[in-house]
Order: C-alpha cells, then sequence, then structure tokens
C-alpha cells in the first residue's frame, strides 16, 4: 500500500511540475513579447503607428489586469483551501488518536495475552473430555477440569471410575 501512495505522490509530482514548466514557458515568452512592446521605438514612427502602439499597449495593460485579478482570487482561494485544509487536520485529530490507541491496545493484546490458557466452549458443557489447545509458548497441552497430574495418570476422573 505504501509503495501504491508513493507512486502515486511521484506521479502528481510529476504532472505538477509539468505544468509549472509549460505555465513558465508561457509567462516568459509573453513577458518577452510584452517587454519588446514597450522597448519600440515608437517615436520615430509615423502617427498611425503610434496610435496602434497605443491601442497594443492599452489592451496588453487591461489583459495583465484581468489576469492579475484572476490570480489575485486564485491565491485568495488556495488560502482559504489550505486553511480549510489545516482545519480539517485539527478536528480528526481526536478520531485519528483513538484509531492509534485501539491499534496500540489490539497489537499489545495480539502480542501479550495467550488464549490457551482459557476454557474453551466445549471444556465447560457438562460430560465433555476435549483436551485444550497446545500452548504456543511451552509447548505443552493445558488441563482441563478434573485431570490429574503428577503421577502419569492423566485420565480424568470418569475415565478412572468406567474401568
Amino acid at each position: 500500500m505504501k509503495q501504491f501512495f508513493d507512486q502515486l505522490l511521484q506521479l502528481l509530482q510529476q504532472g505538477i511540475a509539468a505544468i509549472f514548466r509549460f505555465v513558465q514557458i508561457i509567462w516568459t515568452w509573453s513577458i518577452d513579447q510584452i517587454t519588446r512592446v514597450f522597448q519600440a521605438p515608437w517615436d520615430s514612427w509615423l502617427l498611425w503607428k503610434q496610435i496602434l502602439l497605443v491601442l497594443v499597449l492599452v489592451a496588453v495593460t487591461f489583459v495583465v489586469f484581468k489576469a492579475g485579478i484572476k490570480l489575485w482570487q486564485a491565491g485568495v482561494s488556495v488560502l482559504r483551501a489550505v486553511a480549510s485544509l489545516l482545519v480539517a487536520f485539527v478536528m480528526t485529530l481526536p478520531e485519528i488518536l483513538v484509531a492509534g490507541a485501539i491499534a496500540l491496545g489490539g497489537l499489545w493484546a495480539v502480542n501479550n495475552l495467550s488464549f490457551s490458557q482459557w476454557p474453551t466452549f466445549t471444556s465447560i458443557l457438562p460430560g465433555s473430555d476435549s483436551k485444550k489447545e497446545t500452548s504456543p509458548r511451552t509447548g505443552q497441552p493445558g488441563q482441563t477440569t478434573g485431570e490429574t497430574v503428577g503421577r502419569g495418570d492423566s485420565r480424568t476422573g470418569d475415565d478412572r471410575e468406567r474401568q
């Protein structure tokens, strides 16, 4: 799962980098063209060329102003989105903390509790002669109710009475 997220993040990073390179190319080209317009030797041109240049400058200024307004609005939207994301991170902290505590407790229970020492469902029923599971720690079978230990006799009391 981690490898999937790493690959996804790498793909997103490469895509975003490609978009920024494309935007950089367009911005650089456009700024170069706008700079060339302002550096034009307009004082030696004919009147109609000077009027056309003024119209071009007005149009460029208008379009750049509109682009500036859109960039400003986008910046405000980005700041709002980042603030909303940070608020979401903070608001989900209690749930994430509880999930981590549950994971820690579950892992502790799995590593430290031995259920082989607990009675099984069949061993608590009357007349049951089932054995307990082998303990994973000692390799020895657990005792069931009524078993005797010590003299090598592992039969229950009911088994001895039948013989």
